[in-house]
């Protein structure tokens, strides 16, 4: 078989494990949707919401005392937050908004410019649905899987921290700049296995930054 026939196929085969950008985010959705038909959410809550690193935050443990609800979905992109804004954001009128979004997107060939363009749609649903709502972005984190990405999520956290010392009404949490160690790359203890998601240590680390931010609300 020639040599470029084997290429080209070489690259069918990973092209969908490098290109594929899940949209269909309508399972997860309804799940929410069924749940707080059988367990209520309660009034007043602060709504945490974005990509695997919120859904795997165990709110109850970390915030005993406050009315946390959890609204990650794996995988997902800033784009998706704002998609399903009317119904996983709106329905529950929160006080407070954390947002964690723009590492899948990065990871998925999208520019740092596009993450903030979208932070400035999300923020902008926020400011024009629900005015008295605190609303926070949770930098994109260095990890150790991506850390070839960095310089692009790097720059995308620098523009959206700018932007929040310019509005009383964004807030930006840095959970990313304790993540790193001595050398100046990401801690590896803060990380499961796979490099990416956080363990009880880097969540932890997570909830000495967040926690301050909510208790002055």
């Amino acid at each position: 078989m020639p040599a470029r026939t084997v290429t080209a196929i070489l690259l069918l085969a990973f092209m969908p494990a490098i290109c594929a950008k899940p949209k269909n985010w309508e399972p997860s959705i309804k799940a929410f949707e069924a749940k707080d038909k059988t367990t209520p959410p309660p009034e007043n809550l602060i709504l945490f919401i974005g990509s695997s690193s919120i859904r795997g935050w165990n709110l109850k443990k970390s915030f005993p005392d406050l009315p946390a609800l959890n609204r990650g979905f794996g995988g997902s992109e800033l784009s998706d937050s704002i998609n399903y804004f009317d119904r996983i954001v709106l329905p529950y009128k929160p006080r407070a908004i954390l947002l964690y979004a723009g590492d899948n997107d990065i990871n998925n060939g999208e520019s740092s410019a596009q993450v903030v363009a979208d932070y400035k749609t999300f923020a902008a649903k926020v400011r024009a649905e629900l005015p008295n709502t605190h609303f926070a972005f949770l930098p994109i984190k260095p990890s150790l899987k991506r850390w070839q990405l960095w310089p692009g999520m790097r720059s995308a956290n620098e523009a959206i921290r700018k932007l929040s010392e310019k509005d009383p009404h964004l807030h930006y949490l840095d959970t990313a700049t304790p993540m790193f160690g001595k050398d100046g790359k990401p801690i590896p203890n803060l990380f499961k296995e796979d490099g990416l998601h956080l363990t009880e240590i880097g969540y932890a680390l997570w909830n000495k930054v967040v926690a301050p931010w909510l208790k002055a609300l």
